[in-house]
């Protein structure tokens, strides 16, 4: 369980938010609502993060002094991503509680340790072996009939850090290409669907679980979340909530987390990555549920009781990247605002550039299907064409 104290804070408190990004900025624009105060911590005033809070630490994770001064400007902290250095999270553990505090945290930046803390409390993944030379990695292939996906154990994300391969690689060569970084090498698995849970540990015990969420991917980034979703059947559902609450009475989660899963061809979940904070497939949430994914983090962390998850509506959402707003003119914009039941976020990042996230879209429908129809309209209207 976790062993730092949960304090009820009122509104009022300031909460600490370490990373800058837009899962801080919506956290913040969620607590501010409720009368907290948000401090930033690794941007400046001009950050996604930072242009609604109320006070910017634009320092170095590996400046304790700043450090410091951060943990005795704010009551509580949180994270929004889950490569924040350990070190500066275990250090501000010392000083002011952190949730989830820093074991969720370790495990979730490392895929080595990550598997192996799953497959321990009987959680399935697909399968996986370390590589250290270029034998593990031809042993590896062997055993995973010629092909495999070769991912650095840290620091990889949206695709990142990782190369799918097969038995006639040269595996030194390809080792070079990662020289001097831990990796593993998974099975590549057949799979019907991608999906997610968003999940939410509260003082007590208390957890909440949102529906799980259909994801599908466009070169390794989010493209689009819906929920509910017909593929899903209740048993499916019902083994992935059991799975996502396992996880989270396990570690003693306080705040939110993510499971994503692949549905394999043959109907089983296998937990794919974990990400101990909010989640790019629970942005439907904002609109979609009685409390989003951001209200039930700052609910969380200040220890005040879980919100509500009930569905609205069905709700789809569509991220925006640089690539889709390149032509997005003012006239536009306004046909995209004209649209109901459509709702716009966008992030305040000041550089259009290919592939980086910009925003989203939630579209509301008394049917999925209908739903995403009006997020892709709406995108197409920007000026996108490629779907």
């Amino acid at each position: 369980m976790n062993q730092q104290v949960l304090r009820t804070l009122a509104p009022g408190a300031t909460l600490g938010m370490l990373g800058a990004g837009q899962l801080g900025r919506m956290f913040a624009l969620a607590a501010r609502e409720a009368g907290y105060r948000i401090a930033v911590y690794g941007g400046g005033p001009e950050s996604p993060c930072g242009q609604v809070s109320d006070v910017c630490f634009d320092r170095s994770f590996d400046d304790q002094q700043s450090l410091r001064e951060f943990a005795a400007a704010v009551d509580v902290i949180s994270y929004e991503y889950e490569n924040i250095p350990l070190a500066a999270v275990e250090f501000l553990q010392t000083l002011v509680p952190v949730f989830p505090d820093s074991r969720l945290l370790r495990i979730a930046q490392h895929r080595l340790l990550e598997k192996r803390s799953l497959q321990e409390i009987g959680i399935p993944t697909a399968a996986f072996t370390e590589v250290r030379d270029a034998d593990d990695l031809r042993r590896g292939l062997q055993q995973f009939g010629g092909q495999g996906i070769l991912k650095t154990a840290t620091l990889g994300y949206d695709g990142k850090g990782q190369v799918r391969i097969n038995g006639d690689v040269d595996a030194e060569q390809m080792l070079q290409r990662f020289a001097g970084v831990e990796l593993i090498l998974e099975e590549i698995i057949s799979f019907q669907l991608e999906l997610s849970v968003v999940a939410a540990g509260f003082a007590g015990g208390q957890s909440r679980l949102f529906a799980p969420v259909v994801n599908h991917h466009v070169n390794h980034i989010l493209d689009c979340s819906r929920t509910p979703d017909a593929r899903l059947t209740p048993q499916v559902v019902e083994e992935a909530g059991k799975i996502a609450t396992r996880i989270l009475e396990h570690f003693g989660v306080i705040g939110v987390f993510c499971v994503e899963f692949f549905l394999t061809d043959n109907g089983r979940l296998l937990v794919n990555e974990l990400a101990p904070r909010p989640h790019n497939s629970g942005h439907l949430t904002i609109e979609g549920c009685a409390a989003s994914q951001f209200e039930q983090q700052y609910r969380a962390i200040c220890g005040l009781p879980a919100g509500a998850v009930m569905a609205a509506r069905p709700a789809v959402m569509l991220n925006l990247l640089g690539d889709h707003l390149v032509h997005a003119t003012p006239e536009r914009w306004q046909q995209v605002f004209a649209m109901t039941d459509l709702h716009v976020h966008l992030y305040g990042k000041l550089e259009l550039r290919s592939g980086r996230k910009m925003g989203h879209l939630t579209a509301l429908a008394d049917d999925v299907d209908e739903a995403e129809s009006i997020a892709r309209s709406a995108r197409k209207v920007l000026g996108w064409d490629g779907e």
